[in-house]
């Protein structure tokens, strides 16, 4: 199924003569490489009567736009945008609405989010053990010949709200004729049934891998729980999706985001079978939104430099128009959550359950991340570094330091991703190295996931993500969802309203978190748009709507600089454009 809807072939309605006149008296709005009508080109569209937020400084504001082959051709008044139409024009009222450039995901994950709506059985962060119990016994009876059940997801203190005292056998009492995998929140941790460590091979004699945790009973046998690389064993032998299986996911992830007003999106881990799926979509002209693709390295611990150059012979390989391949992720940390997996610079709370002391650790030897990072910056490949703790994130960019006193400034704007926590002395060091920031104010609002935080780390738990101070200091943020790890859905809206009140969006309860890093909505929205397009490398394409950019926007319900910043979680979406193209809702409705 092609997801765009193509405008019908242009006519000839108006002399050049007449076009160029016109034009001369509009010259600072229009496209440069713009040419008189012939039979050749594409019908424009012009939107107008609108409430246009360009995201161009210059220009903030316009009324109209004109869109041809897939840029802007004209942003302006309405008056201006009178001079692009001819007979054969598809005019839009926007009748007052609100349009804005799309939105850019940071960070996600359409592959894993698509494939577990499709084909996981699923239940949300709130589930309690009877709702959970529900879900799986009814896709037991909906799958009753599958040997696997994979689903989720749990939240991060399921076990300490719940008293379940062997997670293993809460499972077993589901099922012991199939494995059972349940992700986390976080999609770092799983919890399994006695099948599931059977097929893996886990015993009570079974070390901890290097990176990671067999969490155990008093008895000392694995308890179900599998903490960052201790899951590994399971993943492997679960049943492998195809790239059918995958190629089905996106084009069912890029129509949820498309929903919710992306345009472009951060792919934050991919294999070959899924660079397989994003090459035949965007052969096929199905893709609706820019997609920049990380290249996953090891997870489990490693003290052996990547291979630079198999990643740049990935990126050579599958680059295509609107697929950019030439990133790679590197995990040099876990989560600070329950799993106190994160490398934090003070140790975490230690409680009956959680007795030793302990900072976290790293999955990758400082000094090979500085090699890793020296050659892959050398070749021209950006790095996406997940570092969720301040230790973490004081070793990458130390590591970055490197980089740049070897290499130079490459150009290349390396990212730290969830790096919630930032020792102050380290804050201003991101601006100076050209370190962006990949932030994830879906999931860190007053959230159940921050109150696993706080309780792995206490108090300086409340002090997360220092997005003001960040900005202040000069330094690029991005935005990410990282669904479906913690996030519910694509939609970019709660967290554009957390930036703005650092309040749970959800309940608009009073409670707030480190209020004093709370920032505009202008600086919310460019945070959004314009700084996502930054890290895709397209912000000369897309991000902000302006003369000769890929036409790229959405149309809102409401004008967001009217209404409370508490009502901003509740946008919805009305079309979405993707290059000129409709994109959703689809079918176009009859324009």
């Amino acid at each position: 199924m092609n997801l765009f809807t193509r405008p019908a072939p242009s006519r000839a309605l108006i002399s050049a003569m007449l076009l160029a006149t016109l034009l001369t008296a509009c010259d600072q709005n229009k496209d440069p490489n713009a040419t008189a009508d012939t039979d050749a080109q594409p019908t424009a569209t012009l939107l107008n009567n609108g409430r246009i937020y360009t995201q161009n400084p210059a220009k903030p504001w316009a009324e109209a736009i004109v869109i041809d082959a897939g840029k802007y051709l004209y942003v302006g008044d309405t008056a201006g945008a009178q001079a692009y139409v001819k007979k054969s024009t598809r005019r839009i009222d926007l009748d007052g609405t609100m349009v804005m450039p799309g939105i850019n995901d940071g960070h996600a994950h359409p592959w894993q989010g698509g494939i577990k709506t499709l084909y996981h059985c699923g239940f949300p962060f709130s589930a309690t053990p009877d709702e959970i119990a529900d879900s799986l016994r009814a896709c037991i009876v909906k799958n009753p010949d599958s040997t696997w059940l994979t689903g989720g997801q749990w939240t991060s203190d399921f076990f300490r709200l719940n008293d379940i005292p062997s997670p293993r056998a809460w499972l077993d009492a589901i099922a012991t004729d199939r494995a059972i995998f349940l992700h986390d929140d976080a999609t770092h941790n799983g919890w399994v049934n006695s099948n599931a460590l059977q097929l893996a091979g886990i015993t009570r004699d079974t070390p901890d891998p290097e990176g990671g945790t067999i969490v155990r009973d008093s008895d000392g046998e694995p308890n179900g729980l599998l903490y960052e690389q201790a899951r590994t064993a399971v993943l492997e032998h679960q049943p492998k999706w195809t790239t059918e299986n995958y190629t089905l996911a996106i084009r069912e992830a890029l129509r949820q985001a498309n929903s919710h007003g992306l345009t472009g999106v951060n792919e934050a881990r991919v294999q070959i079978p899924m660079l397989d799926a994003y090459q035949q979509l965007d052969r096929a002209g199905e893709l609706t939104a820019h997609v920049s693709v990380n290249h996953q390295t090891p997870r489990e611990y490693r003290d052996y430099p990547l291979d630079g150059e198999s990643y740049r012979a990935l990126h050579q390989r599958y680059q295509l128009e609107h697929v950019n391949t030439g990133y790679v992720k590197i995990f040099l940390d876990g989560v600070p959550t329950a799993s106190r997996s994160a490398l934090m610079l003070e140790e975490y709370v230690t409680d009956a359950a959680h007795p030793d002391p302990t900072r976290g650790f790293l999955l990758v030897d400082p000094e090979v991340l500085t090699q890793d990072l020296i050659a892959l910056d050398k070749i021209g490949m950006t790095v996406k570094i997940h570092a969720a703790g301040d230790g973490s994130v004081r070793i990458a960019l130390d590591a970055l330091q490197s980089v740049r006193e070897t290499n130079g400034d490459s150009g290349l704007r390396h990212e730290l991703a969830h790096a919630g926590f930032i020792d102050p002395v380290d804050v201003p060091r991101f601006a100076e190295l050209g370190v962006t920031a990949d932030l994830s104010p879906y999931i860190w609002y007053p959230s159940p996931i921050i109150d696993s935080i706080v309780g792995a780390i206490g108090e300086r738990g409340l002090n997360y993500f220092p997005v003001k101070d960040l900005l202040d200091s000069g330094a690029n943020v991005l935005m990410g969802s990282d669904w479906p790890s913690a996030a519910k859905d694509l939609s970019p809206w709660h967290a554009i309203e957390a930036l703005i009140t650092r309040r749970n969006p959800f309940t608009d309860g009073e409670e707030t978190l480190w209020l004093e890093q709370a920032i505009s909505l202008e600086q919310a929205l460019a945070i959004a748009t314009l700084s996502g397009a930054r890290a895709l490398r397209l912000d000369h394409i897309t991000g902000s709507i302006e003369v000769g950019k890929s036409a790229d926007f959405i149309v809102l319900d409401r004008n967001l600089f009217a209404i409370p910043p508490e009502s901003i979680s509740d946008t919805v979406v009305e079309q979405t454009w993707f290059a000129g193209s409709l994109v959703y809702p689809y079918p176009a409705p009859d324009t």
